[in-house]
């Protein structure tokens, strides 16, 4: 049955490559770069990320002399900002200590910092013709759909199953091009949702097309817990200047900056007298704006921005005051973003 699949899957990918820009590149920095970038991330907002990271650092040695703030600046609006700093330090080690060569061999590439099974077995086989076997979340869906594979995907035996199938199906001759039709294959038509099983090209041996379970398939065990949280962000203005604090703790956005902030339990109404018990100084509330919302893998996020006055005020010492007009150089949350966008109408 792995014969017919393999065979199938080359078939249809000779007709239907997509156009993508880190198609037709061996270059294993351009391979990894892509990976990283494309993990949770879509496709279509990747791609624009690729294209200006090559551009602005077109080999590891510009990555890795490149400032970690000029990084995450480049990363700004990606989310997952471990990803950025992981790239930053992988590329410090190749230029470091390898020579600005990346690793040709699949237990190498997956000691580097940051790289897992997947990712390494992308670079060994997109840039190495190595032959290993990719599984993300598109493969495993396809894997799951097409043998019938009720094993959940997120369980130790599940993985270890998956694998074995993985690699019992992949085509040794031609690696890269078998995961990049599966990946495709997973991408375009056996989407998560609504797919177009009557265009692909296994759906004639496909278990679950031919039971009718398509939509059950691949299994979770696991259920992810979602929780809320409200933050309020203090705008704190003074002689044309703004307060920004940089994210230290080992918490959501680490590294990046924000407003001054003041977490609370539920959506409370914010008061001068409120916000004297976290921080010393004369306010004056002059905005309150509307709830804004960012959805996050474990988190849900509303957010309050109030516009303060402030006279006669003693800033935290790991506050640092900034000219107004230059607060766009700093790397913020999408959701802070999202709201200078609005209320300022800055484009980033």
């Amino acid at each position: 049955m792995s014969t017919n699949f393999k065979k199938s899957l080359i078939q249809w990918s000779n007709d239907h490559k997509r156009s993508l820009p880190w198609q037709n590149t061996k270059n294993p920095y351009f391979i990894w770069l892509r990976e990283v970038i494309l993990q949770q991330t879509r496709v279509e907002q990747g791609a624009n990320y690729y294209k200006s990271f090559i551009e602005k650092y077109p080999n590891v040695e510009n990555l890795a002399t490149a400032s970690l703030e000029d990084v995450y600046k480049s990363w700004e609006g990606l989310g997952y900002y471990s990803r950025a700093k992981n790239l930053h330090e992988t590329a410090k080690i190749i230029h470091e200590q390898l020579n600005d060569i990346f690793p040709n061999q699949y237990e190498a590439i997956l000691k580097l910092k940051g790289i897992g099974e997947y990712t390494a077995a992308a670079i060994a086989s997109f840039a190495y013709d190595l032959p290993y076997a990719t599984l993300d979340g598109n493969t495993y869906r396809v894997l799951s759909r097409y043998f019938g594979i009720e094993i959940p995907i997120d369980t130790t035996e599940g993985k270890k199953y998956f694998k074995q199938v993985a690699n019992e199906c992949l085509d040794t001759h031609q690696p890269a091009q078998y995961n990049q039709a599966l990946i495709d294959l997973g991408a375009t038509i056996c989407k998560p949702k609504n797919p177009q099983c009557d265009h692909c090209p296994l759906s004639s041996n496909c278990v679950a097309y031919n039971n009718n379970n398509i939509e059950q398939l691949p299994i979770k065990s696991k259920k992810i817990i979602i929780q809320e949280r409200f933050l309020n962000f203090l705008l704190i203005h003074i002689n044309e200047h703004i307060f920004i604090q940089q994210r230290k703790e080992k918490d959501i956005w680490q590294h990046l900056f924000q407003f001054p902030l003041v977490e609370t339990l539920e959506n409370e109404t914010i008061s001068e007298s409120f916000l004297s018990h976290y921080y010393s100084g004369n306010f004056q509330i002059l905005e309150e704006s509307e709830i804004y919302t960012q959805i996050l893998t474990h988190r849900k996020i509303k957010a309050k921005f109030w516009e303060v006055k402030v006279s006669n005020f003693q800033a935290p010492k790991d506050w640092l005051l900034v000219p107004f007009e230059q607060i766009k150089k700093f790397s913020y949350p999408k959701i802070i973003r999202d709201y200078l966008s609005i209320r300022y109408n800055y484009i980033y």
